[in-house]
């Protein structure tokens, strides 16, 4: 009720004021034949008081009376001309009215669409605390699946589609075939069937149990995506972080990962993540086309004015200087080394970046003997990412790794 009362008041100060000018900035001046007539008149009754005292014949004075006369009545008709084109001084007040329906009214449609009446703002704390709320009770994989649309039917040739058939018939008598499942997996994904294709792919990951590599779980959480409509539920972001834990660096893990971010209240997150995958690229990377239809949004909805980096200027070491390394002397690599700490201290102090940054960041400080810097690095880390359960389950490895804990 206080929010309505205060903007009520600083609408109506607004208003007034507005209103005010209107009606103000319409009032003419008054004309200038008005002030003739007046002269004019005031001299008549001079001319008569002279009469009476005798200063001036009654000749004189009615000469001047006629002279004065045909002048007032030139002056009249200038008056009847201005105030016949003047229309300011009426029409001020009904403009300024409508004026003032407008802004009152536009503003409370605007804010009806845009604000949220009776909604406080929130602190920092609060928001991420909303996020975290919104990230344990979201729905399963069984009810986003559920709330899917059907697709259409993908247009293959008849003979795949009864290739596939009979691929379905021959896994089903003979569940445990690694090549079967692997085949079938992936053909039930190319025919769009994704919620068939992941359960085939969990059967094959359960089937090659320690074998199973992170591209195994990364095509597997990709299919739980896609079969949810792009809705990342908690049991993919289970496998996504066991993609994550294999392999840091999974461009689609990480992409779905932010994903997962952005649509549980955490856009900062997901922008971190995507701009990283931007920066390091490469440009037909799979992902990159859906983070830029998304970037916008995200960076709206997590308050950054963002300028989207060229694809592929990730600062990590390029190929040619990892050859050249192999060339130098233990003294050179570890100036080499040096330098790219450096260069990497200084960006994640001035432009952030993922996770995975500030975990090779410590890794390399620990490699150099610095744990002093690598253990502040990690307390910072902690800080950004600590609502972030995968990240900071990535930071506590690197840290065990160098022995900071």
């Amino acid at each position: 009720m206080l929010f309505w009362i205060i903007t009520g008041g600083l609408t109506l100060v607004v208003v007034a004021t507005l209103v005010l000018a209107l009606v103000r900035g319409g009032q003419e001046a008054r004309p200038a034949a008005a002030y003739d007539l007046d002269v004019y008149r005031d001299q008549l009754k001079e001319v008569e008081r002279d009469l009476e005292r005798g200063v001036v014949s009654p000749a004189d004075a009615e000469r001047t009376v006629t002279e004065v006369s045909r002048r007032i009545l030139a002056a009249d008709a200038a008056l009847q001309r201005a105030q016949a084109s003047t229309t300011g001084g009426r029409s001020g007040p009904i403009i300024a009215a409508l004026t003032a329906m407008v802004l009152i009214g536009g503003t409370f449609a605007i804010y009806l669409q845009l604000g949220a009446p009776g909604y406080g703002d929130l602190a920092l704390s609060d928001r991420i605390e909303a996020a975290q709320i919104l990230r344990a009770e979201r729905p399963d994989q069984q009810t986003a699946e559920a709330s899917v649309p059907a697709s259409p039917p993908v247009d293959e040739a008849p003979d795949y589609v009864a290739l596939v058939e009979r691929l379905r018939q021959a896994v089903q008598s003979r569940p445990d075939d690694l090549q079967g499942l692997t085949l079938l997996s992936q053909s039930e994904a190319r025919l769009g069937n994704f919620a068939a294709a992941h359960v085939a792919k969990a059967r094959l990951i359960e089937l090659k149990g320690d074998a199973a590599t992170a591209q195994d779980f990364s095509e597997y959480a990709d299919m739980l995506v896609l079969a949810a409509g792009g809705y990342v539920s908690p049991e993919a972001e289970q496998v996504l972080e066991r993609t994550l834990a294999m392999d840091p660096r999974d461009g689609a893990a990480r992409y779905y990962f932010g994903l997962m971010m952005a649509q549980t209240g955490r856009p900062d997150t997901a922008l971190r993540i995507w701009d990283q995958l931007l920066r390091e690229g490469p440009a037909d990377a799979p992902w990159i086309v859906p983070i830029d239809a998304q970037m916008e949004d995200v960076a709206m909805r997590a308050g950054v004015d963002y300028a989207r980096p060229a694809i592929g200027t990730g600062r990590g070491p390029s190929q040619e200087q990892i050859e050249a390394a192999a060339e130098m002397s233990p003294a050179e690599q570890m100036g080499m080394i040096r330098g790219m700490v450096a260069g990497l201290s200084d960006r994640l102090a001035t432009d952030g970046g993922p996770v995975e940054d500030w975990a090779q960041l410590i890794s390399a400080l620990g490699v150099l003997g610095e744990r002093d810097r690598a253990a502040a690095i990690f307390e910072n880390a902690m800080q950004v990412f600590g609502s972030d359960p995968t990240a900071v389950d990535m930071l506590n490895r690197v840290a065990d790794r160098v022995g900071l804990q």
